[in-house]
């Protein structure tokens, strides 16, 4: 069946002219005249059955069908664009396109990355955030660092580490203590991380404790949040350390209470089994189970 698709020099078109809101900025910007603006425009408009531009002796003016229209082409071509850059940017490179948790890509992965890279200066990784679970035949992800099971159908699951959060605020809520026993900390705001609902419960539970309100609390999607929002006197956040050294180091957060909670989930590489055989994703994955496996040892973790 033919697409209904309009040609793309109408679109570019199109998108310059609704862009400038005019036909003669247009053309000085597509090298082309006036009148064959005008033309694509009107090839365009009758393509959709609908008119795009109100016109006049001061110029032209989006109708409301038009200005809608451009908001979706002008991303549309957008995506084409980088779409084409990436194709010609890796001939003869070998890249990982690889999704990443956020916090976890920015606060361990990157710092260790120019290993990688030292290593082997012939692979490209490209990163991109995603914090939930997806099929990797709807992307072009070559593989994902990805916290929770090792439950996705038609991969591969390397295990690279737990989690061990502890409570951590600012150390104003501490008001010139040490740090602050659970009963102190259940009394306090908790600031609930949105893809571990059950976190403060399972940390009240491992100390024997049944905390009424260990549900309630604003949610955050990324632990970068909930670092921001502790270090502004918001409450408790339940973080692993090593996602926080820094704001750890400078002395904006501070370990309210030292018990850690080991999460029975954990974070993996997950690659589709149709992508095992790719030599830069093999490369990829040897560092990164090898590096995973050295910070295990040197924290103390296995």
């Amino acid at each position: 069946m033919r697409r209904k698709i309009p040609s793309t020099a109408a679109l570019v078109a199109f998108e310059s002219a609704a862009r400038h809101q005019s036909f003669t900025k247009a053309a000085e910007e597509l090298a082309l005249t006036q009148s064959a603006i005008c033309r694509q425009i009107a090839g365009l408009e009758e393509f959709l059955g609908l008119e795009l531009f109100r016109r006049s002796r001061r110029g032209v003016k989006l109708t409301e069908a038009g200005l809608a229209y451009s908001r979706r082409i002008a991303a549309q071509l957008d995506a084409v664009e980088r779409d084409t850059l990436a194709v010609m940017g890796q001939q003869g490179a070998m890249t990982v396109e690889l999704a990443i948790v956020p916090t976890f890509g920015t606060q361990w992965l990157l710092p260790r990355l120019k290993d990688f890279q030292r290593l082997h200066p012939e692979v490209t990784v490209n990163l991109t955030n995603r914090t939930r679970p997806f099929l990797f035949a709807d992307t072009d992800f070559d593989a994902a660092l990805y916290f929770g099971d090792a439950e996705w159908s038609g991969t591969r699951a390397d295990f690279l580490m737990h989690e061990n959060s502890v409570p951590v605020c600012s150390p104003t809520l501490l008001e010139g203590r040490s740090g602050l026993d659970a009963e102190a900390i259940a009394r306090l705001p908790l600031l609930q991380q949105t893809t571990r609902p059950y976190a403060w419960r399972q940390w009240f539970s491992s100390l024997g404790m049944n905390v009424a309100r260990d549900l309630s609390g604003p949610r955050y999607e990324l632990f970068s949040m909930l670092a921001q929002a502790a270090m502004h006197e918001m409450g408790v956040a339940l973080i692993p350390p090593f996602l926080i050294q820094r704001e750890l180091a400078d002395g904006h957060l501070v370990v309210a209470h030292p018990h850690s909670f080991r999460s029975d989930k954990a974070y993996y590489l997950i690659i589709p089994e149709r992508k095992l055989e790719s030599a830069a994703l093999g490369a990829f994955r040897d560092w990164l189970v090898e590096a995973a496996r050295l910070y295990r040892s040197e924290a103390g973790l296995d």
